[in-house]
């Protein structure tokens, strides 16, 4: 699943990991959508600059993909960003701001963290 033989994966668009990323984000700037006005610029920001940081960090590392540690690096970086969304997932349920997308969200978050610990740690 995470060779980066040409003839599987020709692109980032061909790795799972960007493929949940990039969906979760989107998911994640509709539903900020309905937060309070005074949110939309503060917590609202922060959990989409998040989001949107997976799929970015994963595209310009593949970009790197030839020289191994800075793909991790970016993976890395994208690790990062999956957690700070998980706990700002905790943070929007608890204001009050997400209620039946929490589970689903946090689920989801928590498998894009084990897709990225697991590349991180085959490839090569």
């Amino acid at each position: 699943m995470f060779e980066r033989k040409t003839h599987m994966i020709k692109d980032y668009h061909d790795l799972e990991v960007y493929k949940r990323g990039y969906k979760l984000a989107l998911q994640i700037h509709k539903t900020t959508k309905g937060f309070p006005q005074h949110e939309l610029y503060e917590i609202g920001s922060q959990i989409r600059r998040a989001a949107v940081s997976i799929p970015l960090n994963i595209a310009e590392g593949y970009g790197r993909k030839n020289y191994v540690d800075d793909f991790k690096r970016f993976l890395i970086n994208a690790l990062g960003s999956c957690n700070e969304v998980a706990v700002l997932l905790d943070m929007i349920k608890d204001l009050g701001y997400i209620s039946d997308q929490y589970e689903g969200f946090k689920e989801e978050y928590d498998h894009l963290g084990r897709q990225l610990n697991k590349l991180i740690q085959t490839w090569k």
